[in-house]
């Protein structure tokens, strides 16, 4: 989390835009930036998972067997100007990918009225068991779904793709569960990272985090996702 906030931090100074795929070692709750702390009792499976805050909103995550990504958009960059295309673009790339795998997956269009929540009632702690227009779903199911964080005009946006059901959430299936298939972790990324280099017309250069990016990261994890206060500010 603390990178990710790095990145976007460079993008807004340096005008360049980072894509950065990662996993877990472990599995880790993460907590929407306006839920509260205590809320995590609503989920008992994840209740031994280190606990941290993100610093964009939504649902609960569960990082399991996933592959986790975030942009860092620059406010000079085409997508800069247009926060919603940023979505179009990666869970778009993201359902082309998947057809290289035989994985039908689609869209979120709608939010249907005939909902069974009643408008006042609260929405569900985890990510996953929430919808929203512009997820994507396989069989229906939410499989990816991403959020947004803006400073100084840049844009980050960063999300999950559920790879396999976790012990730790076992009331949420995977693309893999869902399809019938076994894409790992590098497969879905490298043939993500070809669609999203033609979609984009960019050419990514792999590095390794910047120094400056990595001592930037470092203080703010010390100042931030691993405070008591932050974590527990809500």
């Amino acid at each position: 989390m603390a990178v990710d906030e790095a990145l976007l931090e460079s993008a807004a100074e340096t005008g360049v835009a980072t894509l950065r795929f990662y996993r877990w070692d472990r599995p880790t709750l993460s907590l929407g930036y306006f839920q509260r702390a205590a809320d995590r009792t609503q989920h008992a499976e994840s209740s031994d998972c280190p606990l941290v805050r993100r610093s964009t909103g939504g649902g609960a995550i569960v990082h399991d067997h996933e592959l986790t990504y975030s942009l860092a958009i620059p406010k000079p960059h085409a997508l800069g100007h247009q926060p919603s295309a940023i979505y179009d673009v990666m869970h778009q790339t993201l359902i082309d990918s998947l057809a290289t795998f035989g994985v039908t997956a689609k869209l979120r269009t709608s939010v249907p009225c005939t909902s069974t929540r009643s408008s006042d009632s609260p929405e569900p702690l985890l990510c996953f068991e929430r919808r929203a227009v512009g997820d994507v779903l396989v069989n229906d199911t939410k499989i990816c779904g991403s959020a947004q964080r803006r400073r100084q005009g840049a844009i980050l946006q960063h999300g999950s793709v559920l790879l396999n059901t976790s012990a730790a959430a076992p009331q949420l299936s995977g693309l893999n569960d869902l399809a019938g298939v076994d894409i790992s972790f590098d497969d879905l990324l490298n043939v993500w990272l070809r669609r999203l280099t033609t979609s984009l017309s960019a050419e990514f250069q792999s590095a390794p985090l910047a120094a400056s990016d990595r001592a930037r990261a470092t203080q703010t994890e010390a100042s931030k996702y691993t405070c008591a206060e932050w974590l527990h500010r809500r």
